[in-house]
């Protein structure tokens, strides 16, 4: 069964706020790319150590997915995040896939939500 990369960023995004890091290494490209507001980072091991500080520094992630928008190797994904059920970040990432099916890249920009 062919598997969109529109399901593969959903259950990225799953597997992220379940705080996953067996998933991470499994679903990350030697050669990824993590960028955002505060970081940028290049390789699996950069960006594994970076998602291990994410995942420790919160008890508890909600990913909210609003929005998705799919192209050949590229999915962008509007979220909302509650970070330990006080802080909320609206994001939009944009998530590379290569041919393998591995993400390639992160990059996510922060938002504001209504208000």
């Amino acid at each position: 069964m062919n598997v969109s990369n529109k399901e593969r960023c959903i259950k990225y995004l799953e597997k992220y706020a379940e705080k996953d890091m067996d998933a991470m290494k499994s679903m990350f490209a030697e050669d990824i790319i993590l960028r955002d507001w505060k970081i940028y980072v290049e390789g699996k091991n950069e960006a594994l150590r970076e998602t291990q500080e994410n995942f420790e520094a919160a008890d508890s992630i909600v990913i909210e997915v609003l929005k998705t928008y799919e192209n050949e190797d590229t999915v962008l994904a509007e979220l909302k995040i509650t970070v330990n059920k006080t802080e909320v970040l609206y994001v939009v990432d944009v998530i590379t896939f290569n041919t393998a099916g591995e993400i390639a890249s992160i990059r996510a920009y922060l938002g504001r939500g209504n208000g």
